[in-house]
């Protein structure tokens, strides 16, 4: 069918060959964040999500200062244990959530296949790039983000500048990644690196040979390079920005041969007995103030207006290679 041939395009160039190429761009200067005004709605919500718990307590703060009536309630875990929980509840008969926020482009374009996500029009949705969006409304992209090689600066002084050099005797039992089986955004990496022409099955292999310590998910792997216990990481870039401005000694490396990244998508439920509430919530997300909130927590955002982090990757203004 036409309509799966698009979408399998759309999460090949997204997930599988998008890569960044290295360039750096501070946060321009912020426009109007967008109207201050409300809906008027009320209600409660719930929201399943993979975001960090103090970054989905900061955004929801920011959302009720725009929409004070509407209650969102939130369920936060693992895109694992997120899926999981979903489909245990979809063979019970409903989903427990209205809304579902979560970096797993595959799963929410499943969700979709299924007839299981409403249809939204949102009138921010104009905002959104065209790659970071589905074509006929039923989900958007919130935040991209993309997995760099972090490095911790009081260990490190030459960090790596490619992904073939992480395989250089002289790192041996030095490097820390997620487990792709707990992480999507390590699971879509994976998948991105074995497909490329100049990695695959051989850089694996030889990532292997220097014994990398595995953790369940991005945020250890963070940690563990702040403290300096494994000294280079394999890692979603946003968390090392975090751990910087902490006061972290750690530092990012672009990769010559390309940065992989995911969009982190957000769609509602077509089964959702508040499906007012829960476009509020959407479109304040994908809105200007909600993307330059994006943008405050260090993440790049899926719309040109919103700015970048400082010292980040700016995608709108970077070459988007498909290696």
């Amino acid at each position: 069918m036409a309509h799966r041939t698009r979408s399998t395009t759309l999460l090949t160039t997204a997930l599988l060959s998008g890569l960044l190429l290295a360039a750096c761009g501070d946060n321009g200067d912020s426009a109007d964040a967008g109207s201050e005004e409300g809906s008027g709605l009320s209600g409660t919500i719930t929201l399943y999500t993979s975001e960090p718990q103090e970054k989905i307590d900061e955004l929801i703060a920011d959302f009720n200062e725009v929409e004070p009536d509407i209650e969102v309630e939130v369920f936060r875990a693992g895109t694992g244990d997120l899926t999981a929980r979903l489909e245990s509840e979809l063979a019970n008969g409903a989903p427990g959530a209205d809304v579902f926020l979560a970096a797993d482009a595959p799963t929410v374009e499943g969700f979709k296949e299924q007839d299981l996500l409403l249809q939204m029009d949102s009138e921010e949705a104009d905002a959104v790039d065209e790659e970071f969006k589905d074509s006929e409304g039923y989900y958007y992209g919130t935040r991209i983000i993309p997995t760099v090689i972090a490095y911790n600066t009081n260990d490190v002084d030459t960090p790596p500048a490619s992904w073939q050099e992480l395989t250089d005797s002289q790192h041996q039992g030095q490097i820390t990644l997620p487990n792709p089986a707990v992480s999507g955004a390590a699971a879509f990496n994976t998948s991105v690196w074995y497909l490329h022409e100049d990695l695959g099955e051989t850089w694996f292999e030889d990532l292997g040979a220097n014994s990398p310590v595995m953790q369940d998910s991005n945020g250890p792997v963070g940690q563990a390079v702040a403290d300096g216990s494994q000294p280079i990481g394999i890692v979603v870039d946003f968390m090392m920005r975090d751990l910087r401005d902490a006061g972290s000694p750690v530092e990012v490396s672009y990769p010559e041969e390309g940065v992989p990244y995911i969009f982190q998508p957000i769609g509602i439920f077509e089964a959702t007995d508040e499906p007012k509430a829960a476009q509020a919530f959407v479109d304040y997300v994908i809105s200007q103030r909600g993307q330059e909130f994006a943008v405050g927590q260090n993440y790049l955002p899926v719309r040109e207006d919103a700015g970048s982090p400082e010292g980040a990757l700016d995608l709108f203004n970077s070459t988007i290679g498909t290696n």
